[in-house]
């Protein structure tokens, strides 16, 4: 008899909940250094949103080689899943804004030169998305690994490079020179692929997963563009015009980051309709 569903049946000894997820190393990285009481809520904050983006690059990365693979439906569970993430990482800011100026000032001493520009995780997510820059691996020179990952999702195709695969594999005129070109480098707007997008949404219904693809990609950039403008609207209201932690500008240079666009003619395509 199998008596592993039996409710009656005692289960097997195993992991605990605690040992499963590790609690004692996770809830033991909460190392406040300035004494504050808003430093917790600081630190909790950015560990939360690098685990978030943990689980995006993880999704991301599987649905643009299920799309390579022509498994869109897989692909669209997963990029649905990654919104709903996305809303997680935007929710976040509401909770980090409720800290003061004051507050944040008498912690910020003790940041030194760390800044979520140094982030990894939230790098790999732009080259993923399509907005690739060499430049940036340079920050992580003190840290070859993380270099040679960047560097990894830098030179493979991004999950707009594998959507326009998928249009040509169905037979519309994707421009051969977006298919092949050098995918380290920033993506290129194209009247042609634009063409082949508004021929998939005058036709959603010969081309239904094509469309769906679009709509999904256009949901996470507009998911993705939220996430920036709540980071530059609690950045503004937490320390104004100042410099950030890590050298940047801070709000004109979070500004500057919200005008980057990853699917450009998914925008565009909308006015030709």
């Amino acid at each position: 008899m199998d008596t592993q569903n039996d409710p009656d049946t005692p289960p097997q000894k195993g992991p605990s909940y605690s040992s499963y997820l590790r609690l004692d190393e996770l809830l033991a990285c909460q190392t406040p250094l300035s004494g504050t009481h808003d430093e917790m809520l600081f630190i909790v904050i950015h560990q939360a949103s690098e685990l978030w983006m943990k689980l995006c690059l993880h999704e991301l990365t599987a649905a643009r080689d299920a799309i390579a693979g022509s498994r869109l439906d897989t692909a669209f569970k997963m990029m649905s899943r990654v919104a709903r993430v996305q809303q997680q990482l935007i929710g976040s800011w509401e909770i980090l804004a409720t800290i003061t100026p004051a507050d944040y000032s008498a912690m910020r001493g003790k940041l030194g030169t760390s800044s979520g520009f140094q982030s990894h995780q939230y790098r790999a997510m732009e080259f993923l998305m399509g907005n690739k820059n060499a430049a940036m691996i340079d920050v992580f020179s003190d840290a070859p690994p993380l270099q040679a990952m960047l560097q990894d999702v830098l030179t493979k195709p991004g999950i707009y490079d594998e959507a326009l695969r998928a249009l040509a594999r169905a037979g519309l005129p994707v421009p051969e020179d977006r298919l092949n070109r050098d995918f380290s480098t920033p993506y290129v707007a194209s009247p042609g692929v634009e063409t082949c997008w508004r021929r998939v949404y005058a036709e959603p219904d010969k081309y239904w997963d094509l469309y769906e693809l679009a709509e999904k990609l256009v949901d996470l950039e507009y998911r993705f563009q939220l996430w920036r403008f709540g980071h530059l609207k609690t950045v503004e209201r937490v320390i104004g015009f100042k410099r950030g932690t890590g050298g940047t500008a801070g709000v004109p240079y979070l500004a500057k980051v919200i005008d980057q666009i990853f699917f450009p003619e998914l925008l565009t395509v909308r006015a030709v309709l």
